[in-house]
């Protein structure tokens, strides 16, 4: 995952970077929402109320997201948190350019390729045990360094005025036959993009592969957005029929516009199709951390039943995977669920999609 290939990320998304402290007005106000609980082993009781603890967090999750659980953190620990908000994979480059002198205390990131990334350079320091149990072990690190939070599913999005019922995809690789010229939004840029292509190439093959990104590339001609947000919004306003995306997306235009205003639909693949990813957000503990203890007790929050209920009952959209926790949104049950069987290992770091979109001139 190359530094060239993360600048094709927008300018709209970049520019989400903030620097904020648990325990402002902003935030005090979202943890008067959350009640403490005991969050395991490195739990509340291990920092008093008064500790003047402070961790960063290196943050590539989305606000909606990261804000309440702070909020949940600082509340139940007296711990702040000092949060650093930017894309993901910036935020990687930044980590690995930093190495030992990193600021950074944990990074949070929306995919699990980037944590594989810092993983293979040994940036990472293990899990603690406990935290790590309250996951099921195939959305965690398959090393230890990092801990799987919540996850998201890639899926079709179509404009129900353009595209017939008769006419969706059973398949991801539909979308670069000659029939969608014209039709298809993509996001290259998106690290949510890499999994796909990375399932692609476990299932067909390079060669495969790399017609199907052609295909893609040809048939969506001037409909390449910027991010994932830009192409569930153009979609929705007919600017193009159809594209792929992660499903939260989609739920939070729905909030934003409202449900009367929503012209699109979601449509699952097919069972098991490449293009039907689970993709895992997850955290880790940075080796160079100053502030283990308080770092770990962060991991531990995120995956605890309180932690995991913050992100059940927000506007996130995104499943909770830790605690037995299920989410409370009107989406499908992550028990429904039926994407392709890729393990974590299998999905990497990311550095083989970024090569093949490259080869291809889509990054």
């Amino acid at each position: 995952m190359e530094k060239l290939a993360r600048q094709t990320r927008s300018l709209s998304r970049s520019t989400r970077a903030v620097v904020s402290v648990a325990g402002l007005a902003v935030l005090a106000a979202l943890a008067a929402l959350v009640v403490a609980l005991p969050i395991g082993a490195t739990s509340a009781a291990a920092f008093p109320r008064s500790s003047t603890a402070t961790i960063t967090l290196y943050s590539g999750q989305h606000p909606q997201t990261v804000d309440a659980l702070v909020a949940g953190f600082t509340k139940a620990t007296g711990i702040n948190v000092a949060v650093r908000s930017g894309d993901e994979d910036q935020l990687t480059d930044q980590i690995i350019e930093e190495g030992t002198r990193s600021p950074a205390d944990v990074v949070y990131t929306e995919n699990s390729l980037p944590l594989e990334a810092l993983a293979f350079r040994h940036l990472l320091a293990p899990v603690d045990p406990a935290t790590l149990a309250r996951v099921p072990a195939k959305y965690n690190s398959p090393t230890g360094n990092w801990v799987g939070v919540s996850a998201r599913v890639s899926v079709f999005v179509y404009n129900t005025k353009l595209i017939k019922t008769s006419e969706l995809p059973s398949s991801l690789l539909d979308l670069s036959e000659p029939s969608w010229k014209g039709k298809i939004g993509i996001a290259p840029g998106e690290t949510d993009f890499q999994p796909v292509v990375e399932a692609v190439l476990l299932r067909y093959g390079k060669a495969r592969t790399i017609s199907f990104l052609d295909g893609l590339k040809s048939n969506a001609e001037s409909h390449v957005y910027p991010d994932n947000e830009s192409l569930v919004a153009a979609v929705n306003d007919g600017q193009v029929a159809a594209g792929v995306i992660n499903h939260y997306y989609w739920y939070r235009l729905r909030v934003e516009v409202g449900a009367r205003n929503m012209k699109s639909a979601l449509f699952y693949f097919a069972p098991r199709d490449p293009g039907y990813v689970l993709d895992i957000s997850g955290a880790a503990v940075l080796a160079s951390s100053k502030h283990m203890k308080a770092a770990q007790a962060f991991l531990a929050y995120l995956v605890s039943k309180k932690g995991q209920e913050v992100i059940a009952n927000g506007d996130s959209f995104e499943y909770p995977i830790g605690s037995n926790v299920r989410t409370s949104q009107p989406i499908r049950p992550f028990s429904e669920l039926q994407p392709d069987p890729l393990s974590i290992a299998q999905l990497g770091d990311g550095a083989t999609p970024v090569a093949l979109l490259q080869q291809v001139g889509l990054l």
